[in-house]
């Protein structure tokens, strides 16, 4: 079930009236529990199992590292590495098995080794990496005591399945999301205007923006060979604009829809094209993902405390794994090396070389800013291109800006490259949110049903899945 299809609509209308009906927390709890389990089942009914176990083993665990323990702090970190392996063998079969497995084939045929070919044919369930992730969050925030155990199964039911963030994030913490969990949410606290604005927003992207610009990428990703090099070159730039538009568009509803059940979320995008650095980037690019390997992987690793060297080994480190934490794809991993790679040299020219001079103000700036966007769509080309050879020849003519093909992209695409970037400057500078919200009732009517009139009028037929939900 979609964001973007009008079955949400009716879905999302029966929740929210049940949901602010309903007059005790624990029954809107369950309620929202149950409506959780019936929008993932609409997916695929038979993976609630796995929903279920993941909740379980999180649970349970969550109990034996609780500070009421009365296990020894010894059996404490036994309890919780056998909670975070069980969960990550569940995202390793579904998600990386057959991806290992052919990888052992190949190099066991390299060094001359015999080795039969084992795959399983299993479906990837939609938001596994997600929902893994939350669960894994809360057993070590519980045992490293940053929150209490919850005694209540269904809290940590709620937690894990709450369907705003359910198969596409935001990765919602449990220090974050669990207080709220015990009080009954009030509609006087809801910020009606600023949802209301925010699901609009993320539609627009979603429907208006990324739908619309992805056909154009997808004829460039599937024959590179045949387009000039402008052609190619905008065909990658318009790769950024859409996973762009798709994932923040998905993230503002996610919030959005959160929100209009009383229920606050972290935003998960700030401008990230607007970003001067990698460094910067990574603040202001799906944040819930680059908190989370900071705090659960960076800095357990020992993070820059140990020296140069060891930092930019657990910088790339963690950069790898966040790369094939996207997908069981050797292309996935490359593009978080080029990351990794990226992040340390920055450090080095910010320590070695740019503390020597003057800073360049304004210009240093705009040309910062210029080449985080020129690597971050080159590093783009590897997370979108569907073999390595693929990204390969378009990462040549990207950077070599030479290509035999000699088809060329509609004239309409750099005017529209060029009406989006100014659409993403003003709107990280004038936030219409907040413009929204500082209208009085009648205009704000007006500019809702204007927005709204604008995504119907220019969403595609048909709809198009989120990038993100094969993640």
């Amino acid at each position: 079930m979609l964001f973007v299809e009008l079955r949400f609509f009716f879905f999302f209308a029966l929740v929210f009236a049940l949901a602010w009906l309903l007059p005790k927390n624990v029954q809107r709890k369950m309620m929202l529990t149950a409506a959780s389990y019936v929008f993932y089942a609409a997916w695929d009914w038979r993976f609630l199992a796995l929903i279920w176990f993941v909740t379980a083993t999180c649970y349970l665990v969550g109990l034996r590292v609780g500070e009421t323990s009365p296990l020894t702090d010894a059996a404490k970190k036994v309890w919780i590495g056998v909670g975070v392996a069980v969960s990550l063998a569940v995202l390793g079969v579904f998600k990386y098995f057959n991806f290992f497995a052919d990888s052992f084939a190949d190099l066991a045929g390299l060094v001359g080794l015999p080795s039969g070919q084992v795959t399983l044919n299993l479906v990837l369930p939609v938001g596994i990496s997600f929902y893994t992730f939350q669960a894994i969050s809360y057993m070590v925030d519980v045992y490293r005591r940053d929150i209490k155990a919850d005694r209540s199964l269904l809290d940590v039911s709620f937690y894990i399945a709450f369907f705003p963030q359910l198969v596409a994030g935001p990765i919602v913490r449990a220090s974050n999301f669990v207080p709220q969990m015990e009080t009954l949410r009030r509609w006087s606290d809801v910020d009606v205007k600023f949802c209301v604005t925010l699901f609009l927003i993320g539609l627009i992207k979603k429907s208006c923006i990324s739908d619309n610009v992805a056909p154009y990428v997808d004829l460039i990703f599937a024959s590179p060979a045949d387009y000039n090099a402008m052609s190619i070159i905008a065909g990658v730039l318009l790769y950024g604009v859409q996973i762009y538009c798709d994932f923040s568009g998905y993230s503002d509803m996610a919030i959005a829809t959160a929100g209009l059940l009383g229920y606050k979320f972290p935003p998960n995008f700030n401008s990230p094209y607007l970003a001067p650095n990698i460094q910067d980037f990574w603040r202001c690019w799906h944040i819930s993902l680059s908190s989370w390997l900071r705090d659960y992987l960076y800095i357990p690793l020992g993070g820059n405390r140990r020296g140069n060297m060891r930092r930019d080994v657990n910088l790339m480190t963690t950069m790898l794994l966040g790369g094939l934490w996207h997908g069981a794809s050797f292309n996935f991993v490359i593009w978080g090396g080029l990351h990794g790679a990226a992040l340390a040299i920055e450090r080095i020219w910010k320590n070695r070389v740019a503390a020597r001079f003057p800073k360049m103000g304004a210009a240093g700036m705009i040309l910062g800013v210029a080449l985080t966007y020129y690597f971050v769509n080159f590093a783009w080309i590897f997370f979108r291109a569907a073999t390595l050879e693929e990204a390969v020849q378009i990462a040549k003519v990207y950077l070599t800006f030479q290509s035999a093909g000699t088809q060329s992209l509609p004239g309409i695409v750099w005017p529209l490259m060029i009406g989006l970037a100014a659409i993403h400057y003003l709107a990280n500078r004038y936030r219409l949110e907040d413009l929204f919200r500082s209208l009085r009732p009648v205009p704000l009517a007006l500019a809702i049903g204007t927005a709204a009139a604008f995504a119907i009028a220019f969403t595609p037929t048909g709809y198009r899945p989120f990038v993100y939900f094969q993640f």
